[in-house]
């Protein structure tokens, strides 16, 4: 009997220790087991659609190239030996906070490189630090990739996926379905090459006789990274797929046909012929691009309203050149770790839209001009051009 109540009492106390036991584990992980709901997070988004100013006005910053790594801890690179000590992304960072209050954006063009893959551990990290400026001031923002955003723990369609997720993004992974053929082939989201090809429309100014009409279209592709073509390694390029759908797109504009912009990362084939002509800006290195002739500027001709196209990919050119009637400009190395050259400033170009003056309204665009500023010490304004201007307006 002593026995019986010796065992008894010697399992109440073992099941006791265990349960203290468990108790002490619980309270020392219970935060990690729990949803915190404060922490739950809602995508921020400014109101949309995007639209013209009340000044009739419309203001996009190209950024081309940031190749953000890791903050503080990643080096600049092609600086001056003085500059390199303190130099880091957070210069990067400092002159994107001094073009958004230089230039007071509508929008901005992330066009690709944003950060430098092989430099960072963690993409999702690096890109809320790269596009951190944007978000801060809540500005809109569009991104698309370029040929080294993929190369550290997300996949382009990762990437553009938390893209269009971050606050007051206006990105998209693809085009979303727009027409009755599309949706009774049974899909959300169209078929096409690569990952963050998406229309943007920008709307009238408020209370114009435009105010809920698109009067700017803008456009924006994955031109990809790398790939193997009849054996030899090439650059990416915008394919059939794409310029399809843009076709597609374009049709279904039954009445007026608003001036365009394109934006992707990689450059087309013929703008190495802008070498012998006429251009705005500086041409220093060659154009690295596909061996593919890829059609994107017959079809830009073939369409009509498609004005201008910016690109990045090649830091030290700058340039904007006319091939059959579309210019094509350069942003121009913004990152301070990508490569540049020493006293050669980090730089963005800037686009601005204006509307032509009704006799007691604003009408359609009547004119849109770009220019780059430096990352020197008074955010130097050059090279400002006039890509397209019209007397006449247009209604839809």
């Amino acid at each position: 009997m002593n026995s019986s109540i010796g065992n008894w009492k010697h399992t109440v106390l073992y099941l006791t220790l265990i349960v203290s036991l468990l108790y002490f584990i619980e309270s020392l992980i219970s935060h990690k087991l729990h949803i915190n709901h404060n922490k739950i997070h809602l995508k921020r988004s400014r109101n949309l659609p995007l639209r013209f100013r009340d000044d009739g006005t419309f203001k996009i910053l190209q950024v081309a190239d940031m190749h953000f790594g890791m903050g503080i801890i990643t080096r600049c690179r092609d600086v001056l030996d003085s500059e390199f000590e303190y130099c880091s992304d957070l210069n990067t960072t400092r002159f994107l906070r001094r073009m958004i209050e230089a230039e007071r954006p509508d929008l901005i063009a992330f066009t690709g490189d944003n950060i430098f893959g092989s430099s960072t551990t963690d993409a999702a990290e690096s890109l809320l630090e790269a596009i951190g400026p944007a978000i801060e001031y809540g500005i809109p923002w569009a991104a698309i990739l370029g040929n080294h955003d993929q190369e550290s723990t997300l996949n382009r369609e990762e990437l553009m996926t938390f893209l269009s997720l971050m606050d007051f993004s206006v990105s998209q992974i693809n085009p979303l379905v727009e027409d009755d053929y599309d949706k009774i082939k049974g899909g959300a989201m169209r078929l096409i090459d690569g990952f963050g090809n998406y229309r943007l429309r920008v709307y009238g100014a408020p209370g114009s006789v435009l105010a809920n009409s698109t009067v700017f279209d803008l456009f924006f592709f994955d031109s990809g990274d790398r790939e193997i073509v009849q054996g030899k390694r090439t650059y990416g390029w915008i394919k059939e797929s794409q310029l399809r759908w843009l076709q597609d797109t374009s049709k279904q504009r039954i009445v007026g046909n608003p001036p365009a912009l394109a934006f992707f990362h990689i450059p087309i084939l013929e703008v190495r012929d802008l070498w012998y002509t006429p251009f705005i800006g500086k041409f220093q290195e060659g154009v690295a691009c596909s061996i593919v002739q890829s059609g994107v500027l017959q079809t830009f001709v073939s369409m009509g309203n498609v004005k201008a196209a910016f690109m990045g990919h090649d830091h030290v050119n700058d340039f904007c050149g006319n091939l059959k009637g579309v210019w094509f400009c350069y942003g121009g190395g913004f990152g301070y770790h990508a490569y540049g050259r020493p006293n050669w400033h980090r730089r963005a170009r800037v686009i601005e839209a204006k509307l032509g003056k009704g006799r007691d309204t604003w009408t359609g665009i009547q004119l849109i001009k770009t220019w780059k500023r430096l990352d020197d010490q008074d955010l130097s304004k050059i090279d400002e051009q006039v890509l397209w201007e019209t007397s006449d307006s247009f209604l839809k």
